[in-house]
């Protein structure tokens, strides 16, 4: 019982800080602060703490999947493996497939931050499909609450 519950907290702390930080803090830093660069800076290290607390969550689910869900069928068991492994991967797909290369166009920018239309144009690219994946990744998130 006492693992089915921290079980439930981990998934709950997981879909929780990512609601919080990609529909809640991200979007303030962007709406308050005058310096976009500064509040992109800022929101870069949000979502890279997010990233490093969703690869702990996940790691954390898979173990108490493996070791508190004795009375589950097989089933639910892999349906739950399959929402903690998608999860994860969005986090890997876009931390460390997609911020990378939109961090090279942000650095490749001139003074000022200014970047030449093609350069914005593939950041604007990557940073949709990131927010594809974050989206994709919440509504996961809420499914695994909903299956603990």
């Amino acid at each position: 019982m006492l693992l089915a519950r921290v079980r439930l907290l981990v998934a709950v702390a997981w879909a929780g800080s990512l609601w919080t930080v990609g529909y809640l803090v991200a979007p303030t830093l962007f709406a308050t602060l005058p310096d976009r660069a500064l509040a992109g800076t800022l929101a870069g290290a949000m979502f890279h703490a997010e990233a490093m607390l969703s690869l702990g969550c996940a790691l954390a689910l898979l173990v108490l999947l493996k070791f508190a869900t004795p009375d589950w069928t097989p089933a639910r068991r892999r349906t739950m493996l399959a929402l903690v492994a998608a999860m994860a991967l969005c986090t890997v797909v876009s931390h460390f497939g997609l911020q990378p290369m939109m961090a090279e166009l942000r650095a490749a920018a001139g003074p000022g931050g200014v970047m030449e239309s093609a350069a914005r144009s593939r950041f604007g690219m990557l940073h949709g499909i990131s927010s594809v994946i974050y989206l994709v990744q919440s509504f996961l998130a809420g499914w695994l609450i909903l299956k603990q």
